[in-house]
């Protein structure tokens, strides 16, 4: 398997523990409609912002900001940073996207900011193809009154033997009501048995918050054997999570014997 870019840790790791940077941001192509031009200067991490320039007269005209980034003081601070994407225009409304695939509509005559509700609101569809062993655990078990199914990226759940024992397992995204705290639950089969990891429950350097978690997959324990190339990969008594942050660092959460453990993976 292709070894992954740095991928989540750096956005939470202590600074003592990493020196690597992020990427550059990319180069965003700027949107002209009706003599103006607009434009994603990703010159600043700590805010996504657009500008509106008059293309006769080349003079700013206005800018808006779109998102912050709260930066955390104790970690190291351009790993956090987020940037614009894309940008495009169409009929007068700005659409933007950033780096963490958040969309920021903009009505570029009364500049106000609207997101599309795609994800607080996933589709009948998407719901359905939740594994039942899970909805049963989730929606109608006790973690229900504290949790909710996440769709904020896909897949929204994955299947493997996580805990070792021979049973296939699901982990699936969750939000905590009480904080709207991203992370992950693991329903073991067949006790149906939640373990709850970020959502308001801390692990490791991955924090008690995965809203910086972009993308996710199974990490086999044959691949883990066969891994002659990744030396930094744990013995796996089960599956593995990979979870990643684009252009940041990537870690894997494994059961140890008694608990899921985090363990940070190479640049």
């Amino acid at each position: 398997m292709t070894r992954l870019p740095v991928i989540l840790l750096l956005t939470l790791l202590p600074p003592q523990l990493t020196s690597a940077k992020r990427l550059p941001p990319v180069k965003v192509d700027p949107g002209i409609n009706e003599g103006i031009r607009y434009v994603a200067p990703n010159d600043d991490g700590r805010r996504g912002y657009i500008e509106a320039w008059n293309v006769g007269t080349n003079k700013k005209l206005w800018e808006l900001t779109l998102f912050t980034n709260r930066i955390d003081p104790n970690l190291e601070e351009d790993v956090q940073w987020v940037f614009i994407k894309a940008l495009n225009i169409q009929d007068g409304r700005l659409t933007v996207t950033s780096e963490r695939g958040k969309i920021y509509q903009v009505d570029v005559n009364t500049k106000a900011i609207t997101q599309p509700d795609s994800l607080s609101s996933p589709s009948p569809g998407a719901i359905r193809d939740v594994p039942d062993a899970v909805k049963k655990a989730l929606t109608n078990g006790s973690p229900g009154k504290e949790y909710d199914l996440s769709f904020r990226i896909s897949p929204s759940y994955l299947e493997g033997d996580f805990n070792g024992d021979g049973k296939m397992d699901v982990a699936v995204l969750v939000k905590e009501r009480s904080t709207g705290k991203l992370g992950i639950a693991i329903v073991h089969s067949p006790t149906g048995k939640v373990t709850i990891l970020g959502a308001g429950v801390g692990v490791g350097n991955g924090g008690d918050n995965f809203e910086w978690m972009d993308s996710w997959q199974v990490y086999s324990k044959t691949r883990a054997g066969h891994a002659s190339d990744e030396t930094s990969a744990p013995r796996l008594r089960g599956d593995a999570l990979l979870v990643e942050k684009s252009e940041a660092a990537s870690a894997l959460i494994y059961w140890n014997g008694k608990r899921y453990v985090w363990s940070q993976q190479g640049d």
